[in-house]
């Protein structure tokens, strides 16, 4: 049948049945031996896959905060908010006066914007309320800086409301679906927040499955400053309002080194720090919480590599095994193969595609019970976890590796007979 085919390709072919030959007449002892194969790639690929999926869903969310802003701050991401407590506590809050000096004086900046968290609130529509809501007063770069995205006829403070503290304020969805009836996305309808009446001019799209929700708007209601400033009282320096940031887009082209040392220079000034006194404020950047994550997936797909290399190690002495007893088995006709011209090359590539041929059939179904498994996972967590193709290569080629190893000693054995005393071992 494969006498047309070159040498190579023959052996191949005759190693593929051979393999099939293997699994369906000694279905138990492969069933047993190829266990390992596939609980190692399920291992290795399966944690591989999770860590994939968890790290795409946590860098799109650090995306929104931007790889190109310096938020100012009086905590570090770096450092656990539990060490230092009262280091951090007694630092001032940024100002909305820091935030105008840097807006004026700074040369690198694309734009400078402001917010402060406001303390919660009770919402209030017509018979409708929402307890707990997060009030948050900004300036009018955060539209850019949040990448802020709104429902249907939904949109941002105009200049003039900004300017003129109009009483206008943007919803979260998840207030909006509270407050509103379905298919009411809410804009142009009046809330009571406070006692003061407020129009709705937009509702922002929910964060989605995110896991990371660093700007997390679905409970919130967002004012401009200069209403807050207005209308709700708000005062620059008043220490017991809540937490307040300064983000600083860089322009094109400037390295966010540059930014942070204006930035530096400007408020170390501006709060009359002496040279020898440390910075009383954070600078962060999306840079700082990339390596925080990058150390963790480190160590998690560290771990799943070991638990799969050891099931893989099992697996690999198992079809060892199984090809030791292939050759005895076959011996005679091995003998005869070479008496009849057979080269040992020919016998050693046989036997090392056979192998080989096991291991992948097992790392196959190892990828398949991942793929089952992501399905299901996907559909009863709601979190989009994927088998990606770069990950299924990975597994065909760990499979394929393991059987050349676990074939090699077998293949040596066979390829390295005396084909008259193969002969007579009939």
């Amino acid at each position: 049948m494969f006498r047309t085919l070159h040498p190579v390709f023959r052996v191949l072919a005759e190693g593929a049945i051979q393999a099939g030959q293997q699994l369906a007449a000694n279905r138990l002892r492969s069933f047993l031996s190829l266990l390992g194969i596939t609980i190692g790639i399920f291992c290795i690929i399966g944690v591989k896959s999770a860590v994939n999926s968890l790290e795409d869903n946590i860098r799109r969310s650090l995306s929104k905060l931007g790889n190109d802003v310096v938020y100012v701050d009086k905590f570090s991401w770096s450092e656990d908010p539990g060490q230092n407590f009262w280091k951090w506590m007694r630092r001032p809050n940024q100002s909305y006066g820091e935030y105008e000096l840097l807006k004026s004086r700074m040369k690198t900046a694309a734009y400078v914007g402001y917010w402060q968290f406001l303390g919660s609130k009770t919402i209030k529509w017509r018979n409708s309320s929402v307890e707990n809501a997060f009030f948050i007063s900004v300036t009018e770069e955060c539209s850019d800086l949040f990448r802020l995205e709104f429902q249907e006829g939904g949109r941002f403070f105009s200049s003039a409301e900004y300017a003129n503290g109009s009483d206008v304020c943007i919803i979260g969805a998840k207030i909006a679906e509270a407050l509103f009836p379905t298919g009411m996305n809410g804009v142009d309808q009046q809330i009571k927040i406070g006692g003061r009446k407020l129009r709705v001019i937009g509702v922002i799209v929910p964060s989605g499955n995110d896991l990371l929700r660093i700007m997390d708007f679905d409970n919130a209601v967002m004012v401009s400053h200069t209403l807050a400033r207005r209308g709700f009282r708000l005062r620059d320096g008043n220490m017991w309002v809540g937490k307040s940031t300064i983000a600083v887009r860089a322009q094109a082209g400037v390295p966010l080194q540059a930014v942070r040392d204006e930035i530096t220079g400007i408020l170390r000034a501006a709060r009359h720090l002496r040279p020898i006194e440390d910075d009383n404020f954070a600078l962060n950047t999306l840079t700082i919480l990339s390596q925080v994550f990058d150390s963790v997936f480190g160590v998690v797909n560290a771990a799943g590599f070991v638990i799969g290399f050891f099931a893989l190690l099992v697996g690999m002495f198992s079809v060892a095994n199984i090809m030791f007893v292939s050759v005895k088995e076959r011996t005679s006709l091995i003998g005869i193969k070479m008496a009849i011209g057979a080269k040992r090359w020919f016998i050693l590539l046989e036997i090392l595609f056979e192998a080989t041929v096991l291991c992948i059939v097992g790392g196959a179904l190892g990828l398949l019970f991942i793929w089952l498994a992501t399905l299901v996972i996907s559909q009863v967590i709601d979190f989009d976890i994927h088998l990606s193709a770069a990950n299924i290569a990975i597994g065909v080629v760990a499979s394929a590796v393991v059987g050349v190893l676990s074939g090699l000693l077998p293949a040596l054995q066979a390829s390295r007979m005396d084909p008259v005393e193969a002969i007579r071992s009939a």
